[in-house]
This record gives structure tokens, C-alpha cells and sequence, in this order.
């Protein structure tokens, strides 16, 4: 049968147009040109590699005259234990090492070690041997080296005064603060267990365990609030502190003596001094001894007395006391050689030892022909006198024992520490341990 005829069908064109729709082109952009970069030319690259230049060399600068730079920190690991004390002081003692360290007018034993200060470099040293296990150095002369706060505590000698004060623990050598300070030079750093005063002819400042500063006192620089010191014009001869007190001796224009000033070691503000008394003395030359507890002594060396005032600045005693004209001179760095244990207060005039009662600083006894001050060693006291030791009775002053030192022509003054089974001696600039 024949197939249905089949209409053909022509496929549509989609892309064609139609007559009467016109094909409109899209017109076409002009492309942009690029806009040249005001810094591409020669000059200003030359700018630009100037700057980084100069912010390289500036940093170099910074880094070179800096701080951190000019430092040098050695630190060592926790020291070794140190051997027990011996029960009783040896019937001999041998020199174990010795060291130069001008910087510490006292030795200073802090932990297990030994600190010494020489040029710019404080360094802690294994006590039986002198070996040094760390060293702190700074491109500044050290103005001075004391221990307290179980710390070693070193002020820098920078710009005009001695205005940088560090903080190292002794074991490590690691410093655990740093401030600026305003202490003059000559000072000497006094610690009386909480807090530390630096001594000066015009200045003094008190600094609290992170160093910082509880209170000032005198002519203080760069003034930022005036009226708040009570004084100014005054000169410093004698300093001593104790039992959260600050003392100090001033030699005042319009007093016709020296003036004894006994302050708080923190009031409220720090540049406001709170001051408990000030009352003129009857005599120059006064030197200021030991506080404690509401006790001050305070010696007169031209009427020959010891004089104890209490907490309201008034006379409560007067001991006779023989100061030769040489033992009258101004002391080292405006501290008196005074140490302090459970029994009392020890006191170097200059050529004796003198010891003061805790309590009320009243004198207990004195011993003649001494070279410093008592120390406690191995469970006895013992005193410095011309050829090695004396080992005295605490209670009155009487000599047990000496022992024989060789102190290798030194006759001067000697300042004693003990740390473990070593006692220490510090013979002008030079620190020697004993065993």
C-alpha cells in the first residue's frame, strides 16, 4: 500500500533576521590607557630607597646606643647548695679567695652567693671557690652595690647622678626589675628589711621592693609639684633607717646646731614627705646611729654623749661616751658602721665596737682597738680587730678567742658578712672569703 505523502519541512533558521529588523553593532570602546604612577619616576624612587635607608640607619642607631645594646647578661642555672655553718667558730680560718670589689662597702651575701662589683660589672660568685657564675654588665661605672629583699641591688653612675638601678636575683643572675632614680653620687643604698634609702647631701630616696620610689626628700629635680618639701637649703651629714622610719641629720642655714628629722618610709604621697618630728640637736658633727621600734640614738661627739630621743623627738637619755677626734669625721657614703642581729645593734665608732640594745638602743658594752663592726658566724659573734678575729661573749662583750687573719698588709677598716660555713671580709676594695 502506498505511503501517505509526507510534507517537507524546512528547518528554521534562529540565527537569520528578518528583512525588516537591521542588525545595530554594539559600539566599541576606545580602550584606556593606563595612567603613568606619579612615583615611577627616577627621582622619587631615589626618594623612596633614601627613606628606608635612613629608617635602617636611624634603627641601627637606636639599637647601638641603646640600653639592651650596651648590656651584657650571663645568667647561670639555680646555684649548688652551700655546706651547713660549723657549730662554733674555727680555732683557724684560711683565705679561700679574694676579689676585687670596689662597689660594695659592705660584702654582700644574698641566697648562695656572693655579689661583686667592679667597673661596670656586678657578678655573683660561688662563695667556697669565688668562681664566677654569672655576670651583669652595664658600658656605666657602678656608683654602688648592696643586698636586700633577698636581692642584689646595683645603681649605674648615668648622665648626671646615679639614675639607674637594677634588681638581680642572686642565684641566677637574672634581673627581676630596673627604674630610674635620682640618687646622688657617693651614695650608699640602707636597707632596714622592707625598704631601701639612698643617702646623699641633698637627696634621699626610699624605693620599695620593685623599686619603686615610696618617698623622697630634699631638693628633688625636674619639680613637678613645689611647696611639698618641708625644708630646702639644708645639708645631709649622717642617714639611718629602721622600723619603717627614715632619719636624717641637716645642717639648716637658720639653725644655730644640726637639726635631727625622723620621717615615714612610705606616706601617702611620695613626693610629700610625712614627717614625725625635727628637732635641733645641741652640737655639730651630730651623728645619727641606729632606729628602732620608737627609739633613735644619736651621738654628739662634742659634749661626749650618746643621746636616745623617743618617737616625739624629745631627749629620754644621755650615756657618756669617749669619741677620739678621729673617729669624729664624716663616714663613708654618710652611714654609720652599724649591724644589726637578735641581740642588739653593733656600732664602729672608728676604733671601737659598741653595742646597743635592741629595745631601746641603751649601750650594753663596748670593745676597744676593733677594726668594725659584730657579725654573727657559726652560732658566736665576732668582731674584726688588727691580726684576724675576736670571738665575744654576746651578752657583755667579753673576748672569748681570737684567731689570726692575714689580711696581707691591710690595716684598715673591715666589714664582716657570713653566708653558710664562709665569713666574709670587705678590706677597703677588696672582698676575701674565709673558711
Amino acid at each position: 500500500m502506498p505511503e501517505p505523502h509526507a510534507e517537507a519541512v524546512t528547518p528554521e533558521n534562529v540565527l537569520a533576521t528578518s528583512s525588516a529588523q537591521e542588525e545595530v553593532a554594539a559600539p566599541v570602546k576606545p580602550p584606556v590607557k593606563a595612567r603613568k604612577s606619579p612615583w615611577n619616576r627616577g627621582r622619587d624612587k631615589a626618594i623612596a630607597a633614601g627613606l628606608v635607608v635612613a629608617v635602617l640607619a636611624g634603627a641601627a642607631v637606636v639599637w647601638l646606643t641603646s640600653d639592651s645594646r650596651a648590656t651584657v647578661s650571663e645568667t647561670a642555672a639555680a646555684a649548688p647548695t652551700l655546706p651547713d655553718a660549723p657549730t662554733e667558730v674555727p680555732g683557724t680560718l684560711t683565705e679561700l679567695w679574694r676579689a676585687a670589689s670596689p662597689a660594695t662597702p659592705v660584702p654582700v651575701a644574698e641566697g648562695t652567693a656572693v655579689v661583686t662589683g667592679n667597673g661596670g660589672e656586678v657578678a655573683g660568685r660561688d662563695p667556697m671557690t669565688g668562681q664566677v657564675r654569672w655576670r651583669y654588665a652595664r658600658d656605666l661605672p657602678l656608683c654602688t652595690v648592696a643586698g636586700a629583699w633577698s636581692k642584689a641591688v646595683a645603681l649605674y653612675h648615668k648622665d648626671v647622678n646615679c639614675s639607674e638601678v637594677t634588681q638581680l636575683d642572686p642565684g641566677t643572675g637574672k634581673r627581676t626589675a630596673l627604674r630610674n632614680g635620682d640618687a646622688e653620687l657617693g651614695t650608699q643604698l640602707i636597707d632596714d628589711g622592707s625598704y631601701v634609702t639612698t643617702t646623699g647631701t641633698k637627696l634621699l630616696n626610699t624605693w620599695r621592693d620593685d623599686l619603686v620610689r615610696s618617698m623622697e626628700y630634699g631638693e628633688v629635680p625636674a619639680l613637678m609639684n613645689p611647696n611639698k618639701q618641708p625644708r630646702t637649703g639644708c645639708t645631709y651629714s649622717s642617714v639611718a633607717a629602721g622600723s619603717g622610719k627614715v632619719g636624717v641629720v641637716e645642717q639648716c642655714p637658720a639653725d644655730p646646731a644640726d637639726r635631727l628629722t625622723l620621717m615615714k618610709a612610705t606616706p601617702k604621697e611620695s613626693d610629700q614627705p610625712e614627717v614625725s618630728y625635727s628637732s635641733v640637736t645641741a652640737g655639730r658633727g651630730v651623728r645619727l646611729v641606729a632606729i628602732s621600734g620608737d627609739s633613735t640614738a644619736v651621738a654628739l661627739p662634742e659634749q661626749n654623749l650618746l643621746v636616745i630621743y623617743d618617737q616625739d623627738g624629745n631627749q629620754r637619755t644621755a650615756y657618756p661616751l669617749e669619741l677620739p677626734p678621729a673617729d669624729r669625721g664624716a663616714p663613708q657614703g654618710k652611714v654609720q658602721p652599724v649591724t644589726k642581729s637578735t641581740g642588739g645593734f653593733y656600732w664602729f665608732t672608728g676604733s671601737k665596737t659598741v653595742a646597743l640594745s635592741r629595745d631601746n638602743l641603751s649601750p650594753l658594752w663596748t670593745l676597744n682597738g676593733t677594726l668594725g663592726p659584730a657579725v654573727g658566724f657559726a652560732g658566736q659573734l665576732v668582731v674584726p680587730v688588727p691580726g684576724g678575729l675576736a670571738v665575744i661573749e654576746e651578752a657583755t662583750g667579753r673576748t672569748i678567742r681570737t684567731i689570726g687573719v692575714d689580711r696581707h698588709g691591710y690595716a684598715g677598716p673591715v666589714r664582716l658578712a657570713a653566708l653558710g660555713p664562709v665569713l666574709l671580709e670587705q678590706r677597703g676594695d677588696t672582698l676575701a672569703a674565709l673558711r
